[in-house]
């Protein structure tokens, strides 16, 4: 049995984060990636507004009031399962199209730091409808400009 050695440089992972199963689990197999290498998490929960939400000022406000909420929460919940785990991670919200967002967030992670390894951490959606019309993992496998782990 023969080992191969990790890639050099660091390991920088994007972990999608909404405080779902699949994303609770996404940033499981994060932190078990980062074992024993140089690098770090970025805990990334991408807010979204509806087309709907969007033609409304007072839907707009209402929404970023509860995204701010959200994001308090999240980041509360994601510090509790990394707690004595992992030390190394970061927690970002961004605004817009999900796949689109973590993988702006993985470029600008790779422009910073050239050489080192960076990757998009997702769970798998349990919703049977997103494997047939398509998923934030479903898209990003076809259009991630980083490696991708989608885990089950």
């Amino acid at each position: 049995m023969s080992t191969v050695p990790p890639p050099a440089g660091k390991l920088h992972l994007v972990a999608g984060y909404d405080g779902s199963a699949p994303a609770v689990r996404a940033l499981d197999a994060a932190v078990s990636l980062l074992r024993d290498r140089d690098g770090s998490i970025e805990v990334t929960y991408v807010s979204h507004l509806t087309a709907a939400e969007m033609l409304s000022a007072d839907a707009i406000a209402e929404m970023t009031e509860a995204f701010e909420e959200i994001e308090q929460d999240l980041h509360a919940q994601a510090s509790d399962q990394l707690r004595g785990r992992e030390e190394r991670w970061t927690f970002e919200r961004r605004q817009g199209l999900i796949a689109e967002q973590l993988a702006t967030a993985a470029e600008g992670i790779a422009a910073a730091h050239p050489g080192d390894t960076v990757a998009i951490v997702v769970g798998s959606s349990s919703q049977a409808g997103h494997r047939m019309v398509g998923s934030v993992a479903v898209s990003l496998a076809r259009h991630a400009p980083v490696p991708l782990v989608i885990v089950p």
